[in-house]
């Protein structure tokens, strides 16, 4: 499996820098319900400390943590992509402080800075692409479903 990217370490210094001065410090209690899927993505977050997971509701009673990500991970990635809903819920594991950007600001900045941009989303695919893997990875190792009614 590949190494999971962390966004800002990812960034050159100086597309670091410009991305920072849109990050607002946030922190999020415990147990706090971050985003529900299928509501409006507009902002995303670089996790500082604590923990947080992304979760599918099965029904509406239970959810299933898909990934657990701690402190570097970036937390939202459908502010990117229309119809920019959230695809997971996500829900603060422990105390969570993280940096979060306002997706208009920054699609704003992509915008006047293309290399920015670009480099941006190649981060966000490659973020993407691992914890895709890591799913495939985590689903191979689950034991087969028993056929019932089979002799």
């Amino acid at each position: 499996m590949t190494k999971a990217i962390k966004l800002l370490t990812a960034l050159p210094p100086p597309q670091r820098e410009r991305l920072m001065a849109l990050a607002r410090e946030v922190s999020f209690p415990e147990d706090t319900r971050i985003f529900e899927s299928g509501t409006t993505a507009d902002r995303f977050w670089v996790i500082r400390s604590g923990a947080v997971s992304l979760d599918q509701r099965v029904n509406e009673l239970r959810r299933v943590t898909v990934a657990t990500l701690g402190p570097g991970d970036l937390l939202g990635w459908s502010w990117l992509f229309p119809p920019h809903e959230w695809d997971f819920g996500a829900e603060a594991f422990s105390q969570v402080r993280a940096y979060e950007f306002d997706a208009a600001a920054v699609l704003r900045l992509c915008e006047e800075d293309t290399a920015l941009g670009l480099t941006l989303v190649r981060c966000v695919a490659e973020i993407l692409a691992h914890r895709l893997e890591a799913t495939r990875v985590r689903l191979m190792e689950q034991p087969a479903p028993r056929a019932r009614g089979v002799l």
